[in-house]
């Protein structure tokens, strides 16, 4: 296989047949060792993480992809921690857009000001370039349409498919008596249709969950979910 990208968290090749795999790596974005969905670094390596991440990313795809929601998704050979995907371009360099069901995080920061931490909010989204050296700086749907990264009428589509799938992950999360804080998805065009599509992964890795006002960590999420 010939390797096209090297990532934080997964590495992405193009098999003999031209099929693109990605495989899902043991690392996890933190700092000081210290996991943190927010953080544009690798902070730890933990074995097993990334099987752990394609298991929970599989399950949670193929339930959108059943809701009518189109994914990038195709397959996923667990034990080999490969998954399949369809060929997709990114929106400029990037994208990451976040629904957020509590003030935590960066939120709180920007504007605790305003509001209590760990206060509910409603299905808040919002957007993020990805780039590192800027620390992934919010932009607001002028910005995009304005810097052609995207067109009229996308930023809608990319929000509300945003809340569809929270709030599917939201769902299939309180069945197991566990409440989203946060979580973080990326989009993308098919490189064949245009079509917007949900890429990346949907793991631990991508959000912020608790029990009982406790945090559970990337790896028990998964533990919970599909045990």
């Amino acid at each position: 296989m010939e390797l096209l990208y090297k990532g934080k968290t997964k590495d992405v090749y193009q098999d003999q047949s031209g099929e693109i795999i990605l495989y899902f790596k043991d690392d996890m974005t933190g700092k000081d060792g210290v996991f943190d969905p927010g953080e544009n670094q690798v902070g730890l390596t933990v074995e097993g993480s990334g099987r752990a991440g394609l298991e929970m990313t599989s399950f949670f795809f193929e339930k959108i992809n059943a809701a009518g929601i189109r994914t990038h998704y195709i397959s996923a050979d667990i034990e080999a921690r490969e998954m399949r995907v369809k060929k997709i371009s990114v929106f400029g360099e990037g994208l990451e857009v976040i629904c957020r069901y509590r003030a935590v995080g960066s939120f709180i920061r920007r504007y605790g000001n305003y509001i209590e931490e760990g206060a509910a909010l409603p299905a808040y989204v919002e957007t993020t370039l990805k780039d590192d050296a800027r620390q992934d700086p919010l932009i607001n749907e002028a910005a995009l349409e304005a810097l052609g990264i995207l067109e009229p009428g996308e930023y809608e589509k990319i929000s509300d498919m945003t809340v569809k799938i929270s709030e599917l992950v939201k769902d299939e999360l309180s069945r197991k008596g566990l409440e989203l804080y946060d979580i973080k998805l990326e989009f993308g065009r098919d490189a064949e249709t245009g079509e917007i599509l949900l890429i990346d992964e949907l793991s631990g890795g991508n959000m912020r969950v608790f029990k009982d006002g406790e945090a559970v960590g990337p790896l028990e999420i998964g533990e919970y979910l599909l045990n």
